[in-house]
């Protein structure tokens, strides 16, 4: 998708992969989203419908292009090609509307009580069975051109519905998660099953009541249901219980279900995943997970060609081999897949390194993630093959070299185990290798005495051999966890040291390994063991009291550590026109705004800046003076004061005036 169009033209000229890349049906597709898609009976048309515009659209398989496009007046629901070719169509659609389409285009509309889900046409009567968001089953006849009585069921709601090829058997699955069966001669019910309680089985898990969302009979017998919870059931029409129950395990509604003939397999999808499974033994045959969510699937007849309508504008098209042969149209499909089997080629991605963040961190890359260098893809970055040999001989010069020396090791040690070999110790965790062949010992004597056969051993078993060659497998004796899980470990490792002490001294004079190396005497040793056993208490008890003194001791280091570290005090300033409230005025508040507005306005009336009145038409006034600020109060207090300096400097001056005059008088 990141490749530029000019890598890609280099690509197709290089690429025998993308130059075989076909495209089957020219722009199979719709502007945004496919809803249904279904194959005509002579097998040359495939029909899908999708939006926005709401529109069908008809390809031709003969001319592998599109023959005609359709636009609708409102989003199609599903849709069924009653003739052989696209000459009669029935769409039902959202907005309760029934629309008949002729070879020419558009032919009558009609309108159904309730708001439709699904429909099946009884060719023998000719006859559209609606169901949807009733109890009822609308019935329209084609020959008569009018709705005969409708079938009335004791369901609230249905959502799908099907009629038997072979016998006619009318089916329709309902929101309770029953599944009715009734017989279109008679016009009664003839049978009922509960799907939703046969649904539930000791492997599966389910939130809410399953629903039926998909239904599909197979020959006379055979009938498949798929439940909102993500389970298919398969069930004879002789018996109530399922035949086999399988769960998609992902718990979301099963959209389609279809049979493979020639395999003996059903196809059931959801939106997410399409699975093919044996439907005698629920063995898994295969699965898909398209890049979108589906809506539909559709199998092409005797053929192993499958197409989805996706929540995308491609409608895709899948072709396996196994299903069946390609379809006669596009019969050259056989030959490219046996050419394809014969000269596997490589893949765009040879070119590119996939590493992880880790990885780039490791090679000092992790400043190139965002950059054009770097492609973001899954948990990892692709990167240019070359520049990531280059980071890794910067990062490790000596890589080569380490790799050839380990190498070597590699081939020396396993010419030197073709020789007759002493028993000799690992390098990592040899304490418990010795552990392990004492046990190995005691189980031979104790399996010779009772004649059974003797257990493959840990230190000759693969699987376990890295524990024994890497040293971050190391058993770190020191952890926590390690001293209280083996409390006797202290007494046993130090006869294991002993025993060590003498089997490094016979490997280093060359002598041969003795199996009990000379020591204490048996009976000795199991006093010691019978002492181990009566004391194992007071070694747990021991090990906690150490693990405490040693948790008090790294707590008074940071204590400490703590008082060492001088606290400088921190000084924040205060903006302009704010104002420094206590942590005790937030407290007022809050417990002011918890109490009722009936509570709030008595104690705004007693502080005065309340006053609650009533008016001439017998309704309620309020009149509220606003807090002032502690700002506002201070410059308030300035103004006074400043009022009363010019007061008394004007008095002042008119008393000398008057002084003035009076002596001038006097003269």
């Amino acid at each position: 998708q990141w490749l530029s169009d000019r890598k890609k033209r280099a690509l197709q000229k290089k690429d025998v992969d993308i130059r075989r890349r076909i495209e089957l049906i020219q722009d199979f597709e719709m502007p945004t989203v496919s809803t249904k898609i279904k194959v005509s009976r002579d097998g040359q048309y495939i029909m899908a419908v999708g939006t926005y515009k709401p529109r069908v659209r008809c390809f031709d398989t003969y001319q592998l292009s599109q023959k005609f496009e359709r636009c609708l007046d409102s989003e199609v629901v599903t849709f069924e090609i009653l003739s052989d070719d696209y000459s009669k169509i029935v769409f039902l659609q959202c907005g309760r509307f029934v629309e008949f389409h002729s070879q020419h285009g558009h032919y009558y509309k009609t309108r159904i009580p309730k708001f439709g889900r699904d429909f099946s046409y009884h060719y023998p009567s000719c006859d559209l069975y609606f169901v949807g968001a009733s109890s009822e089953v609308y019935r329209l006849n084609l020959e008569q051109g009018r709705f005969l009585n409708s079938l009335q069921t004791e369901a609230s709601e249905s959502n799908v519905c099907d009629i038997n090829p072979v016998h006619f058997l009318f089916a329709m699955g309902t929101a309770e998660g029953k599944v009715e069966c009734w017989d279109p001669r008679t016009r009664n019910r003839v049978g009922l099953l509960d799907c939703a309680l046969s649904s539930v089985t000791a492997d599966t898990e389910i939130e809410g009541l399953p629903s039926i969302s998909a239904l599909k009979f197979d020959g006379a017998l055979n009938m498949a249901v798929g439940t909102s919870t993500g389970q298919v059931l398969l069930y004879d029409l002789r018996s109530s219980n399922p035949l086999i129950v399988k769960d998609h395990h992902y718990g979301l509604p099963i959209k389609s279900i279809q049979f493979q003939h020639q395999l003996d397999l059903i196809i059931s999808a959801d939106s997410r995943i399409i699975k093919m499974w044996n439907k005698d033994t629920g063995k898994i045959f295969t699965s898909m997970e398209p890049e979108h969510d589906i809506n539909d699937v559709c199998l092409y007849p005797n053929s192993g060609m499958l197409m989805t309508a996706n929540e995308a504008p491609k409608m895709n098209i899948y072709y396996i081999p196994v299903l069946g042969p390609a379809p006669k149209w596009c019969s050259f499909l056989d030959n490219l897949t046996e050419e394809l089997e014969e000269n596997p080629e490589s893949t765009v991605y040879d070119d590119y390194k996939f590493v992880t963040r880790k990885d780039l961190e490791n090679l000092g890359l992790a400043h190139l993630i965002g950059s054009s260098l770097l492609r973001a893809y899954m948990h990892g970055f692709f990167m240019d093959i070359r520049l990531y040999h280059k980071a890794k001989m910067m990062a490790n010069p000596f890589a080569y070299e380490e790799y050839r020396r380990e190498k070597i090791r590699q081939k020396i040690e396993e010419t030197r185990a073709q020789r007759v070999q002493l028993k000799k110790l690992p390098k990592v965790n040899k304490e418990l290798a010795l552990k392990l062949i004492e046990e190995e010992g005691e189980e031979q004597q104790s399996s010779k005495k009772r004649k059974q056969k003797n257990l493959p051993s840990l230190l000759k078993d693969d699987r376990f051999k890295v524990m024994f060659e890497n040293p971050d497998f190391q058993v770190d004796e020191q952890s926590e966890e390690f001293r209280l899980l083996n409390p006797l470990v202290s007494k046993i490792s130090e006869k294991r040291k002993r025993k060590l002490k003498i089997l490094e001294e016979l490997e280093a004079q060359g002598q041969e390994e003795e199996e009990e190396p000379e020591g204490k005497a048996s009976d000795a040793e199991s006093s010691e063991s019978s002492d181990d056993e009566k004391g194992w208490v007071e070694e747990v008890r021991k090990q906690r009291k150490l693990l405490r003194q040693e948790e008090k001791l790294k707590r008074q280091e940071r204590l400490k550590e703590d008082q060492q570290t001088l606290l400088k005090p921190q000084f924040f300033e205060i903006k302009e026109g704010e104002e420094f409230r206590s942590f005790k005025d937030s407290a007022k508040k809050q417990k002011l705004m918890k109490k009722t507005l009936e509570d709030r306005l008595k104690l705004e009336e007693k502080l005065g800046t309340l006053n609650v009145s009533d008016t001439t038409v017998g309704s309620k006034q309020a009149t509220f003076k606003l807090k002032k600020s502690e700002q506002q109060r201070k410059q308030q207090e300035a103004e006074k004061r400043h009022r009363q300096e010019r007061k008394t400097l004007r008095r002042s001056a008119s008393h000398l005036k008057s002084r003035r005059g009076r002596g001038r008088l006097f003269h």
